[in-house]
């Protein structure tokens, strides 16, 4: 078995690859100001914990010491060298300062370092001098931990080297005791010993400050890219939720988008949980419409509009509609009118729909004057034979969305035929109002002419009692004009729409890079900031800044453990896959090989020595094959950095095992349990060593004999002490493990350590080398311990926090994501509720805030379909929303497999097409079709398609009469509903050539146009109930299919005069009828394999 290496995990938490994706994404320079917070946060830390120690030192000394006239002078050196460093490191406070000129916070940490290691070493010099007292170090533990942990000394290269002088001054200061006490017989094997047990403390101690401080980068480091991802994210969510605002307000208006927008948010993260439910029933789905009694509305239509349909190329006519209707926008905005939508030739808007208007009748009539002055300049200066009718009317209606996809607002009502009509009997370039608008306007001045002829006589308006009468275009100086430029219109479009539809649109990069330093700024810098907490004191804006920060940062973390409050998240938390592993195994084996090596430098000769021996090798031997197996991969992948490169069996299982480790937390704490009982074995094995009943005696004889004592007969307590410190610092910064463990773990040997020192070995401690004049060993020792844990605690504490926030960032980047993730989908659908799948993507690209988007098809099939018998009261539009929501459900069916696309619903009327894909168009834009896959090797089968392309609306429009007979059967069981439904349907269909394109201003429409456009709505218009009408050369298509088609005889045509017209055969159980048996199999199964079985209904 072989396998390749997948060290993509782990190089993410290494710093040389964080360092290159800060670099990357350009926020080194915002790390380096953030680090130098964080160093200056330390450095407050520092200088509470130091004067902690320097008090706390000296209450001891003058609270325990005897002869207090000889500690007065170290009480005093402590306090001065306190008020020094403070002084000396409270310029780098001043961090403008600190910015400009790095080098102050080398100087000061250097000076600030050195300060301290001539107070601990001169007090003792001065006593040796002036009182013939030999007394050790106290601060040498305590000043590297400072070094590394504590002072803004930046980089690791600059601490490491003051560690490294820091402790060769502490060695040469015990070779100068070893001189001054024995007289330069350095020579004796013992105080080696004691240097070898120095050394390799100082040594220990170093590594262990530079552990800290590469995983302190590693992790800093991480947690600001993580945070700098999170700000990101959470800004391309805030546009993507102000895109996805504007997509779907230019759908539908505010007031009914929120629940939509709810809806389908809700339907997605419902669709992740539950794969396979069925969402919503016919009865359950929310109908959004909303009853609106007093408004105006305006029809207006384009006269001679088929013929420019006829006559103009694909972009001529796109770019003229195009124009007409972002001038049309505009003006609506301007008269605030809300356009519902335009359909072909026909534009119609309504006033007062959105915010209740006194005036919307006179705003619809200047919106109309507006239109008709726009007309005529676009006749003029494109030369093309246009006009336009207008009608107005005042009343009520009800408005919202019908049907399942391709969401498109709409009004219904008897009002809104009254305004239709009276555009189609109205006179171009005239505005034809109602009786009941006139009444609205009570102090127009415009000119009012009689009524049409036609609108006397129109059945509807008759019907309803409906007086008209016509206002001539004006031409007073006091209308807007709207007159602009190609380039003007260009503007005004792409302004409103295209800021709608990118995705990702270009954002101002200062405003971001802005935001970006803001969010940086507020990053917190630990657990515990006491500028923070002095200005929330004083200050009540600090405070309420503070308390946000904390709400922010702070409120979901326990104070002391600094565990989560909410259970779940510290779980997962503690869950985490460590994959710096490797470095806290490597830290424990050099820890392990140093004690040790202490050991066995102070091991008495006892018949039990060899066993010792084997103990030490079986540890390091353990700790060795934990150290290969963890950093075999990252062997591997210095060797072989280049995927692709195969390894064995024997690699591939130690890859798995090191893998294991790093997720398992059980095995990683066995592992930390495992280490520190081993370094308690050592100290255990050197204790045990120890006898100390001959100790006692060889002591007292020594001092009553005059002769020093052989030191191997018993441990050497300050080297136990050192040992504790270093294993103290072990169980504290080990990666990974539950930070309240390693605390209980800490304590417990501080308890054991004191238990130790203060009962069972307090002779031997006692009677140790002290630190002051007349001050208890067993007291130095005890707050050494004390102050290094002190010490760790804080820093880990620092590290736990900064942990525990990036983590916390991560879940909350999680969130973000899978909310940009949901916003992206909504906007995704929204895009596919106003345009065709294959138009979406093209027009998000660049492509598109530049150019106009046009299509053109030699061969594509158009369908109306018009349901009948409905009153457009609300009860009717329920059931109507729910047949058009069925309807959609079937174009599921079609839409992927078959090419077929809604358009749009006017009315009861539904309309479909056929053959819009863009491999058939003839003329695209250029680099759209670069897009696609080349069209030549698809000629052969041009005509097939054609054939395929009419036959799949035709089954279509076919299963649409089943659908509907099957909601009948549904109504007329329901005894409430028996009476009141009675729906039929009046099917239409044409094919040819048709025109396609994007247009508009505030609300991007893709709409279609051409030859059979209008003839697949006069098909449906002249048509029959229950039957589907098609024109002579779609028959023909059909009947080469196989499908029989019954001549009806000639048929008047608006604008085409009389035609021969032809049925669908079908027969009394809505399947087609067949010329012949040829076509039957190959055609029939794509009209009946959607079919009844397909659909559900609620029961």
């Amino acid at each position: 078995m072989v396998c390749e290496l997948d060290y993509s995990k782990e190089r993410r938490w290494e710093g040389d690859y964080l360092k290159e994706k800060c670099i990357e994404v350009g926020v080194e320079e915002e790390y380096n100001l953030y680090q130098i917070r964080l160093r200056l946060y330390y450095l407050g830390v520092f200088l509470l914990l130091h004067w902690i120690v320097a008090l706390l030192h000296s209450f001891f000394l003058l609270a325990t010491c005897e002869h207090k006239d000889l500690i007065y002078v170290d009480v005093l050196f402590y306090v001065i060298a306190a008020v020094l460093i403070t002084a000396l490191m409270s310029i780098n406070f001043k961090k403008e300062l600190v910015i400009r000129h790095i080098w102050i916070m080398y100087v000061t940490s250097v000076i600030a370092v050195f300060i301290l290691v001539a107070v601990d070493l001169l007090t003792n010099v001065y006593h040796f001098h002036t009182n013939d007292w030999i007394t050790g170090s106290f601060y040498d533990t305590y000043v590297i931990l400072t070094i590394f942990m504590f002072l803004p000394i930046p980089n690791i290269l600059a601490p490491l080297a003051l560690g490294i002088a820091v402790s060769s001054i502490y060695i040469l200061y015990y070779l100068y005791y070893v001189a001054s006490k024995y007289r330069f017989e350095i020579s004796n094997a013992t105080h080696v010993n004691q240097m070898v047990a120095d050394i390799s403390h100082f040594f220990c101690l170093n590594l262990l400050g530079v552990f800290f401080r590469v995983m302190r980068e590693i992790l800093v480091r991480s947690s600001f890219l993580d945070r700098h991802q999170f700000v990101m994210e959470d800004i391309w969510l805030r546009n993507a939720r102000a895109q996805e605002k504007v997509f779907l307000h230019s759908i539908l208006p505010q007031q009914i988008s929120q629940p939509i927008q709810d809806d389908i948010r809700n339907r997605i993260a419902l669709g992740e949980k539950h794969r396979n439910i069925q969402m919503v029933s016919i009865g359950e789905r929310i109908m959004s419409i909303q009853n609106h009694p007093d408004v105006t509305i305006l029809y207006a239509d384009i006269v001679n509009y088929t013929h420019l349909t006829t006559t103009l190329s694909v972009k001529t006519l796109v770019t003229l509609l195009h124009n007409l209707y972002a001038r049309f926008d505009k003006a609506a905005s301007h008269f605030t009118v809300q356009r519902i939508k335009f359909l072909g030739d026909c534009y119609y808007c309504v006033a007062g729909l959105i915010t209740p208007d006194p005036d919307h009748a006179k705003c619809c009539v200047e919106m109309g004057l507006c239109m008709i002055q726009q007309i005529r300049e676009v006749r003029d200066s494109q030369k093309v034979d246009i006009n336009i009718r207008v009608g107005v009317h005042s009343g009520g209606l009800f408005a919202g969305v019908l049907g399942a996809t391709k969401l498109q607002y709409d009004i219904w009502g008897s009002d809104v035929v009254i305004a239709n009509r009276l555009e189609a009997t109205g006179v171009p370039g005239h505005i034809h109002i109602s009786e009941r608008t006139l009444q609205l306007m009570l102090d127009h001045t415009y000119t009012i002419l009689p009524g049409t002829e036609a609108a006397i006589n129109d059945p509807y308006l008759k019907k309803h009692g409906i007086f008209t009468y016509l206002i001539p275009p004006t031409e007073a100086s006091d209308q807007i004009s709207f007159s602009y430029s190609s380039d003007d219109l260009e503007s005004i479009s792409r302004s409103i729409s295209i800021r709608s539809i990118s995705l990702r649109s270009e954002l101002n990069e200062s405003r971001i890079t802005l935001e970006l330093r803001n969010e940086f700024q507020k990053m917190p810098v630990g657990p515990l900031s006491l500028k923070d907490r002095v200005r929330y004191f004083c200050n009540w804006e600090e405070r309420k800044d503070a308390k946000k920060n904390d709400n922010e940062n702070q409120a979901s973390l326990r104070f002391f453990f600094l565990d989560f409050t909410d259970p779940r998240l510290e779980y997962n938390y503690i869950r985490q896959p460590d994959y710096m592993l490797k470095y806290s195994i490597l830290l424990a084996w050099c820890m392990s090989l140093s004690l040790i090596t202490i050991e066995l430098v102070f091991r008495h000769e006892t018949p039990s020595y060899q066993q010792r021996y084997y103990i030490g090798s079986a540890v390091i031997l353990s700790l060795s094959i934990l150290l290969f197996i963890t950093w075999y991969k990252k062997i591997c992948y210095w060797r072989n950095p280049d995927e692709g490169h195969k390894y064995s069996a024997v690699s591939c299982l130690l890859f798995r095992i090191a893998e294991n480790l790093q997720r398992s937390l059980i095995k990683r704490v066995c592992i930390y349990m495992f280490t520190i009982i081993v370094y308690f074995l050592i100290i255990f094995i050197m204790l045990m060593e120890c006898d100390l009943q001959e100790f006692e005696a060889m002591h007292i004889d020594s001092k009553l004999y005059l002769y020093e004592m052989d030191s191997k007969i018993c441990f050497q307590p300050w080297v136990l002490t050192n040992m504790l410190c270093l294993i103290m610092g072990m169980s504290l910064i080990f990666t990974r493990i539950p930070f309240t463990m390693k605390l209980v773990v800490t304590i417990f040997e501080v308890i054991v350590y004191m238990v130790l020192v203060f009962f069972q070995f307090e002779y031997i401690v006692h009677h140790s080398l002290t630190t002051n004049p007349f001050f208890l060993a067993e007291y130095a020792h005890a707050i050494l311990i004390l102050i290094t844990f002190l010490s760790l605690f804080l820093m880990e504490r620092q590290t736990e926090f900064n942990n525990k926030i990036n983590f916390k960032w991560r879940v909350e980047l999680k969130r973000k994501q899978r909310e940009a993730r949901l916003a992206d989908q909504s906007i995704s659908i929204l895009l596919h509720s106003i345009l065709p799948t294959h138009v979406v993507d093209i027009y998000l690209t660049s492509l598109a805030r530049h150019e106009l988007y046009y299509e053109s098809y030699d061969m594509v099939a158009v369908m109306f379909a018009t349901l009948k018998n409905f009153d457009l009261d609300l009860q009717s539009l329920r059931v109507l929303n729910e047949i058009i929501s069925e309807f959609d459900r079937l174009l599921s069916f079609y839409k992927d497999d078959y090419s077929v696309e809604k358009i749009k619903i006017v009315g009861c009327t539904y309309m479909a097409a056929c053959g819009l894909d863009l491999r058939l168009s003839s003329t695209t834009i250029l680099r759209a079709r670069r897009s696609i896959n080349s069209f030549h090797r698809h000629t052969k089968q041009v005509k097939k398609r054609n054939e395929d392309i009419v036959f799949v609306i035709t089954a279509f429009a076919l299963d649409l009469m089943r659908t509907l007979w099957m909601c009948n059967a549904h109504y007329k069981s329901i005894p409430s509903e028996r009476e009141m439904f009675s729906a039929d349907i009046r099917i239409g269909i044409s094919s040819g050539e048709v025109m396609a394109g994007v247009v508009g201003a505030s609300q991007v429409h893709y709409d279609i146009w051409g030859n059979a456009v209008n003839m697949a709505s006069r098909m449906d218009s002249t048509g029959v109930t229950g039957l589907i009408q098609v024109t002579d050369e779609t028959a023909d298509i059909l009947r080469k299919c196989g499908i029989k088609c019954n001549y009806r005889g000639m048929t008047f045509v608006k604008g085409r005069g009389i035609l021969p017209t032809f049925f669908v055969g079908i027969d009394d159980n809505f399947n087609f009828q067949y010329i012949n048996e040829s076509w039957t199999t190959g055609h029939s199964s794509k009209s009946s394999s959607y079919s009844s079985n397909e659909l559900s209904f609620a029961s």
